[in-house]
């Protein structure tokens, strides 16, 4: 059976889960006149983010050339997610909504954010980082950043107590290697040792906080181009140097659940593996039209796995679609915490799904997605039905287009344009877009 807290402490992980989802909490208190709550630990939250990895590139989603098997593993005792999207088919507006829950035009990050940009996350937005430090979680981001590289704008300024990586991608210039708020001189990884160094500094950090809940995001620089593997990984894949990354990407998941094996955290710790969008190889995207940079489901849909040992049923498939910003209230709910009240929060708690390990979410089919390119909404999903309203054009700006309509369920490839069969539901989706549109950008707070 699973369990937490080494052999000299073998309390298995389900009776920690029928104790803490009770309503118990390691913040609870009594009432004066109440039962005294028993107090349960809080589970480590691990987020790790592969940059620019396609849907198609895990060996559990059909990859015939790479080699995933930590990931497959993953996805075995835990949740795999068919439909799950990044907010933009872009890094750094993908990343805000993905520690902020909400959508980037809220965010006011809806395009990449290069070195010395004058913008970056504000200081106004609350961040997973931040509410989850306010519960007594040590926080650690090691990887890329890419939500400003100003002072105000870098982790430790919004809810990091450790900072270890770059503050942008790999390809910007100059490349920088940071710890904290300050640059590491002389001490820059070339791109082969970049996934080596984020993984040993992600594995000590776990190591180090054995004794009190952590959240690590470990979020990488690779397959993000230029691509490179260390030695003994180059040659390793039958895809080129692509393929020898994203197994390195595999070795590093291997070593962070390995780490959580010998410290005796397994069974109490939550471990997400995603993409911050689709990938630049249309391959990669496994059938999907377009690639990074579009609307299309090459674009945005990306892999999403949870896994939570006695918590989350083992090999289930979640097919219901959900957008990166959900997992904000979904790790704040393991956390026994509620997402601020101020402010929309876009995303929805997957918890109790997860948790039942259902393949259906009442209210999460139903809900529309938005697909953002810039400050345009480009295209809306409803259930299986997705529609396209505008494209990326010259200049960095959209463009309307005719209407096109798919079915996403029947045609995941978006092959077929059915608009001239569903005049109706074209205008129904229209006006949702125009009804998201005329609130959203009003109620940032």
């Amino acid at each position: 059976m699973w369990h937490w807290g080494g052999q000299d402490r073998l309390v298995p992980a389900l009776i920690w889960m029928v104790a803490a989802f009770a309503g118990v909490g390691a913040a609870a208190s009594h009432q004066s006149g109440e039962e005294p709550r028993v107090m349960v630990p809080l589970p480590n939250l691990v987020l790790i983010v592969a940059d620019d990895l396609g849907w198609g590139d895990l060996g559990t989603q059909g990859a015939r050339w790479i080699r995933t098997p930590n990931l497959d593993a993953l996805a075995t005792r835990g949740v795999r997610f068919t439909q799950a999207y990044s907010a933009a088919p872009v890094c750094s507006p993908s990343r805000a909504a993905l520690l902020t829950g909400r959508y980037p035009i809220r965010t006011g990050i809806t395009r990449v954010l290069k070195p010395h940009s004058l913008t970056g996350i504000g200081s106004q937005e609350l961040t997973l980082a931040e509410l989850l430090r306010q519960a007594g979680y040590a926080t650690a981001i090691v990887g890329k950043w890419h939500l400003g590289d100003r002072h105000p704008y870098l982790p430790l300024q919004h809810g990091f107590d450790e900072f270890f990586g770059m503050p942008y991608s790999n390809d910007m210039k100059p490349l920088l290697f940071m710890e904290g708020n300050r640059v590491r001189k002389g001490d820059i990884p070339a791109d082969p040792l970049l996934t080596r160094r984020y993984t040993e500094r992600a594995v000590d950090f776990i190591r180090q906080h054995a004794d009190r809940p952590f959240f690590l995001f470990l979020s990488h620089s690779m397959p993000h181009y230029p691509i490179d593997a260390t030695a003994s990984w180059k040659g390793s894949s039958r895809d080129g140097v692509y393929g020898d990354v994203v197994q390195e990407l595999d070795w590093s998941v291997g070593e962070v659940v390995r780490a959580l094996e010998e410290t005796g955290l397994e069974g109490r710790t939550a471990v997400f593996f995603t993409s911050d969008n689709g990938s630049w190889r249309r391959r990669s995207n496994s059938g999907l039209r377009g690639k990074k940079g579009s609307t299309w489901e090459g674009g945005m849909r990306v892999p999403l796995l949870a896994c939570f040992p006695g918590l989350f049923p083992a090999g289930r498939v979640m097919t219901d679609p959900v957008m990166g910003f959900d997992l904000f209230p979904t790790l704040l709910a393991l956390a026994q915490r509620e997402p601020p009240g101020d402010r929309p929060i876009d995303g929805i708690d997957l918890l109790p799904w997860l948790r039942q390990g259902s393949s259906e979410a009442p209210g999460v089919r139903e809900r529309a997605l938005f697909y953002y390119r810039d400050e345009t909404v480009q295209a809306v999903r409803v259930g299986a039905w997705k529609l396209h309203v505008a494209r990326h054009g010259w200049w960095d700006r959209s463009r309307p287009i005719a209407p096109e309509l798919y079915d996403l369920e029947s045609d995941p490839g978006e092959s077929r344009d059915l608009a001239a069969e569903y005049p109706q539901r074209v205008r129904a989706l229209e006006k949702r877009i125009e009804a998201w549109e005329a609130s959203a950008t009003q109620r940032q707070f």
